[in-house]
């Protein structure tokens, strides 16, 4: 009997999971603990594989010159994309115009109902630490802490600083360091292979939660900025990653994104891109990805990329403004952008940052910050959708600097 790939069980636990949504309504959250137990499970091995894999994608990269090359091709390719995804949001709300006409009846509702939530994403952002806090943050003062309470910049900069030491010393003394290391790494990824078999059950779980208790009524009233947003958040990943992918990555598009179906849709049942990272890495060794590169790339990439994350923000804050009858000038667009930018440096990978990150963009530009109550209702639906392109972006930064190191490789 023929085996069922992992994404076809994922696919019907997604298809199961609204079925049971809808019939059941919010009696359906009761099986949400099933979702949880899962997304703790994965989140469990996150912090121990970015550290191993990203110290050992460090130390394989053999010396110094390669580590900054690669480091800085990675931190260009994230900024540009980052940025491209911020205008495509911009352009699609500006041309469709998903605020305008929204009925003032609806529009108080949303207000009465999500006034609460929006005042804790507003006092969020108001204790929001500073850019230059960020980046003195990112060196840890007890490495075991950062670790245990899963501050992830500060594993990625421990383990880039290991990985980087163990090139310097003694290749005989440091030999015998990186087996250990490599053992460990393998040890975690098959806790992640044993994991991924309870993959679809938590998918349903996670998924029938969110149908059963905000149904699909907030859906059909947010309909135009949601189809907006999707829009854009579509044009990015298969459009833009595709391109990318296909020009500076040398890979056909359609063996790239079947080869990461595994990865898409967990990051669009669990919302969360640290919880996708290790589900990533597997989808890459499968795409040939050297895991040197890969493992360097990624968890980097869920931490500091957030192209979906970014156009989310852009398309939001003007569909916002359109409500309010604020017109945006081309410098506050321009600073949306640049927001948008500096915000996504050091953003959790976990659900819901996106919302703290989109207060602070409207705080900056000067537009309500009470507006985002209007975009609560369907925040949760979006968040899984703009997940999942960050993590696309993250994938097909990976085929790049694949790509263009062995290209390097191959011409000496």
């Amino acid at each position: 009997m023929k085996k069922i790939p992992l994404h076809t069980k994922i696919f019907i636990g997604l298809f199961l999971g609204i079925i049971v949504g809808l019939v059941f309504g919010p009696k359906a959250r009761s099986i949400e603990f099933i979702g949880t137990i899962f997304i703790r499970l994965i989140t469990m091995v996150v912090v121990p594989l970015v550290f191993f894999s990203l110290a050992l994608g460090t130390a394989s990269l053999g010396d110094i010159k390669k580590l900054g090359r690669v480091g800085l091709k990675t931190f260009v390719y994230f900024t540009v994309t980052t940025a491209i995804a911020i205008i495509i949001g911009l352009f699609v709300a500006n041309l469709l115009k998903p605020g305008t006409g929204l009925n003032e009846q609806v529009k108080q509702e949303l207000f009465k109902n999500y006034q609460q939530a929006a005042q804790t994403k507003i006092s969020a952002v108001q204790e929001k630490p500073s850019l230059i806090s960020v980046l003195v943050n990112i060196v840890p003062t007890n490495p075991i802490k950062s670790m245990a309470e899963g501050e992830m910049l500060q594993v990625i900069f421990l383990a880039l600083i290991f990985g980087l030491c163990l090139t310097l010393i003694n290749p005989e003394k440091s030999r015998p360091l990186i087996q250990l290391f490599e053992g460990a790494n393998d040890a975690v990824l098959q806790v992640v292979n044993l994991v991924m078999k309870f993959a679809p059950y938590g998918v349903l779980a996670l998924l029938a939660s969110i149908i059963g208790q905000f149904g699909l009524g907030i859906l059909v009233t947010l309909l135009k900025y949601v189809l907006v947003t999707i829009l854009g958040l579509s044009i990015h990943a298969f459009i833009i990653d595709g391109l990318l992918v296909r020009f500076l990555g040398r890979m056909s598009p359609g063996k790239f994104f079947q080869g990461i179906t595994d990865a898409m849709l967990i990051a669009f049942s669990t919302s969360s891109s640290n919880a996708t990272i290790p589900v990533a890495l597997e989808c890459l060794d499968e795409l040939k990805v050297k895991r040197e590169y890969s493992s360097f790339v990624v968890p980097l990439g869920a931490t500091i990329n957030m192209d979906g994350t970014a156009l989310y923000q852009g398309a939001a804050a003007v569909f916002i403004a359109q409500i309010y009858g604020i017109p945006l000038s081309l410098g506050a667009q321009a600073t949306i952008v640049l927001m948008a930018l500096l915000a996504s440096v050091g953003t959790a990978g976990v659900p819901g940052a996106g919302m703290i990150m989109l207060a602070m963009v409207l705080k900056q530009i000067g537009i309500p910050l009470e507006g985002v109550a209007l975009i609560l209702g369907v925040d949760r639906l979006l968040d899984m959708c703009r997940t999942t392109v960050n993590m696309i972006g993250n994938m097909a930064a990976s085929v790049f600097i694949h790509s263009s190191e062995e290209k390097g490789l191959s011409k000496k």
